[in-house]
């Protein structure tokens, strides 16, 4: 039960305590006074309907200026500490003092972070630019490098990785190995590889996932039980546009928990978005569909994926003011059954997010036989998340939140896709500890805590 069921149960409880005191007082009077007792009726049942109103007018004032206010207030010092922003309080004349006290403290927070923010700048500045120069070099080195946790994990990939297995599917921070290269093959060369006595690496030829071809590969382990690394010539080497991708933070990474015991922190998550020729799901198409992958409670710059589609219809005027998706530029586009099943691929093995997921999904739903693929993953809405921690009353718009959380959206990018995409895995990167502040630790709490508002919107998990 939530704080303002809780307030509105305890006012309940007093006004029926009131009622059955006036009752009580009533009966002695008339027993002492004797004669008719329609009067008494009369006069407890018109005390009580005026105990009823009084409370119920003092619960509409107290919760629009007291309780309300009171969790906006919470919400927001939440999002301070957690989600780092910095704007101002919400207003709660009717809570004195609270407010500017409350600010003070946020103000001094905000002091001491932003001093030890300039300080980690000033001293990280000169390991950074030297860490961005070895990951260009490396990325430049013709042979792909990609280590691998104990799970089998990716926990890093360069350049070449991608010229290399990207056409087998799409490459990611903490997808199985076994996406890329065939899983036999690969767990029988790592039994040579620990069989090989005074041999730290083993060459080996492995067929790729899809059955394509064979990868020269050189395994090495790394550290002590800490995963292993692939080190595959590259023919012709290229430069590719994405740069050294890596997360050492995966490689303590222990497999083996359900998912719903998962911390939130710990997940792989696709933040994705569509737009459309218009709002109806059963009727309407998309024109473009775009996804960003948020790995260990970060945005993976690099991992994205943006396509247009043709919606074999005419794009309305008014969805093109919308979006700015015009038919010249869906022509010749492939169509959503091919693009669909691109995504799919681009999102194994996450969990799927987005603001109103159930309206995006259910494109991808009504097209799943044509795709080829079923769309079955695990869900996080941000709409539903954003009611258990700003409160159902509050405004839900990805604007609205994003303006709460100080998360920019450029004019341009709104009402892209890939714009919006982007903005909501940066709400989601920034609700997830939040989240953590209130409890919801795991995915299994998250969804447990969203089906409380399923007014507002389905969630699309299995029970």
């Amino acid at each position: 039960m939530g704080p303002r069921r809780r307030f509105l149960a305890l006012l309940t409880g007093f006004a029926l305590a009131l009622c059955a005191l006036f009752a009580v007082a009533l009966w002695l009077g008339w027993r002492q006074a004797g004669g008719p007792v329609a009067p008494f009726l009369s006069a407890g049942l018109i005390g009580g309907f005026a105990a009823l109103l009084l409370t119920a007018g003092l619960w509409l004032f107290l919760d629009e200026q007291v309780v309300r206010p009171a969790l906006r207030i919470a919400a927001a010092f939440r999002a301070r500490a957690h989600g780092e922003t910095k704007g101002a309080l919400p207003p709660a004349p009717h809570l004195g003092d609270l407010v500017p006290a409350a600010t003070a403290l946020c103000d001094s927070l905000d002091a001491a972070r932003a001093d030890m923010t300039a300080r980690l700048a000033e001293e990280t500045a000169l390991v950074e630019a030297e860490r961005a120069q070895l990951a260009a070099l490396l990325s430049e080195i013709p042979i792909a490098v990609m280590t691998v946790n104990a799970a089998h994990q990716i926990t890093l990939y360069d350049r070449q990785c991608v010229h290399m297995l990207g056409h087998v599917a799409p490459l990611g921070l903490d997808r199985s190995v076994f996406d890329y290269v065939e899983e036999t093959a690969l767990r029988t060369a790592l039994g040579e590889l620990d069989a090989a006595a005074g041999r730290n690496f083993i060459d080996v030829e492995l067929p790729t996932a899809d059955g394509s071809g064979l990868v020269s590969t050189r395994l090495r382990p790394i550290g002590r039980n800490q995963g292993y690394m692939l080190a595959m010539e590259v023919e012709n080497a290229v430069v590719a546009e994405r740069p050294l991708v890596f997360d050492f933070g995966l490689i303590d990474r222990t497999p083996g928990a359900e998912l719903a015991d998962r911390p939130l922190s710990h997940l792989s998550f696709v933040v994705f978005d569509s737009e459309t020729t218009g709002l109806d799901p059963a009727k309407d198409a998309v024109v473009q569909l775009a996804g960003v992958r948020v790995v260990n409670g970060r945005v993976v710059e690099g991992e994205v994926f943006d396509h247009l589609v043709d919606p074999g219809r005419p794009i309305p005027p008014v969805a093109i003011r919308v979006h700015g998706v015009t038919n010249e530029m869906v022509a010749g586009a492939p169509p959503l059954a091919k693009i669909g099943h691109d995504f799919h691929e681009f999102a194994r093995g996450a969990v799927l997010v987005a603001h109103n997921a159930p309206f995006d999904l259910a494109f991808l739903k009504r097209e799943e036989t044509r795709i080829g693929k079923c769309f079955d993953h695990p869900v996080l809405d941000t709409v539903l998340l954003s009611a258990a921690l700003f409160g159902e009353s509050e405004e839900h718009t990805l604007d609205a939140i994003a303006e709460r959380l100080d998360v920019a959206i450029p004019g341009a990018d709104r009402h892209t896709a890939l714009g919006d995409a982007r903005a909501t895995a940066e709400v989601l990167v920034k609700m997830i500890p939040m989240a953590e502040g209130m409890g919801i630790r795991t995915f299994g709490e998250a969804v447990e805590v969203m089906r409380r508002f399923t007014r507002l919107l389905p969630d699309l998990n299995q029970a």
